[in-house]
């Protein structure tokens, strides 16, 4: 294994990791820092602020909850919802891998035109119903808390962002959140920490790795793997011997299954791999 030495990355290293990506099917995987050259905060990388995000079952607990994440996340939404594609979303577009899979919930490998996609967490611009499953626009809720709280962005618009799309913000008592037009209580549709992934998407990541064999490999683009939703497809890769590519500016849980770990910005490296098959 090749690893790159602290504080930087061998030119050699990053070559041989190319050679290796140039000519090979591929899956990628990517997480939140893939992101970062967007404006969005990632949740672990260096310099990360320690943070303690709602779970699910703190959100389906009480209306106080949801209350307190919906006006979290309307002031982020400001934010997140304007992001656009940077140059990593645009050339793994250009990629087109074999499968796609991202931990991230922004929208912006979908935006970047990337086809074979699997949104591992779901994505921040959906909205669902806890109670009938009815899934709407999250910009049709965006204005409907406008509506609801015509003074919140004014009142709270400096607040720092989160990567999730939320702010740190603790003053939400007076926050109004509507409900479905069944009366249940209105969710984003993603993956909330102890929330499971839907199975029927763990099963086509797997069955894409698993296609890979000996002759593919897998790339994972700005993710520490710290949560198992990601760390699980690097060991099915490793079990079937396909060679692994992290990059990543940060240690991650896998690198000792990588048969290259760069400490390396996501955005040029892409461009580069982009640009050499």
């Amino acid at each position: 294994m090749t690893l790159s030495p602290a504080g930087g990355v061998t030119a050699t290293a990053v070559d041989a990791a190319l050679d290796l990506l140039a000519t090979r099917p591929l899956v990628v995987l990517t997480g939140a820092g893939l992101s970062t050259d967007s404006g969005i905060p990632d949740y672990r990388g260096p310099g990360s602020p320690a943070r303690t995000p709602m779970t699910y079952q703190e959100f389906v607990g009480s209306p106080q909850a949801q209350r307190r994440y919906w006006a979290r996340s309307h002031l982020g939404w400001q934010r997140m919802g304007r992001a656009v594609p940077n140059d990593g979303h645009r050339a793994l577009a250009a990629l087109d891998p074999a499968l796609l899979i991202t931990q991230n919930v922004d929208g912006l490998h979908e935006a970047a035109g990337s086809r074979r996609l699997v949104a591992l967490h779901g994505r921040v611009a959906d909205v669902v119903c806890l109670s009938c499953r009815s899934t709407s626009s999250r910009e049709q809720l965006a204005r409907a808390l406008d509506e609801l709280n015509p003074d919140w962005l004014a009142r709270h618009g400096w607040v720092a962002s989160r990567p999730d799309g939320d702010v740190d913000l603790d003053e939400t008592d007076d926050f109004v959140v509507p409900a479905c037009e069944c009366g249940g209580p209105l969710k984003p549709d993603v993956v909330f920490f102890g929330e499971n992934v839907p199975a029927d998407r763990v099963a086509r990541c797997y069955a894409a790795v698993e296609a890979l064999g000996t002759e593919g490999a897998l790339l994972v683009a700005g993710s520490s793997l710290t949560v198992m939703s990601g760390l699980r497809f690097v060991k099915r890769a490793a079990a079937g011997g396909t060679p692994i590519v992290i990059v990543n500016r940060g240690p991650t849980r896998g690198d000792a299954l990588a048969t290259y770990k760069l400490e390396a910005g996501c955005s040029e490296f892409l461009g580069d791999l982009s640009g050499s098959r």
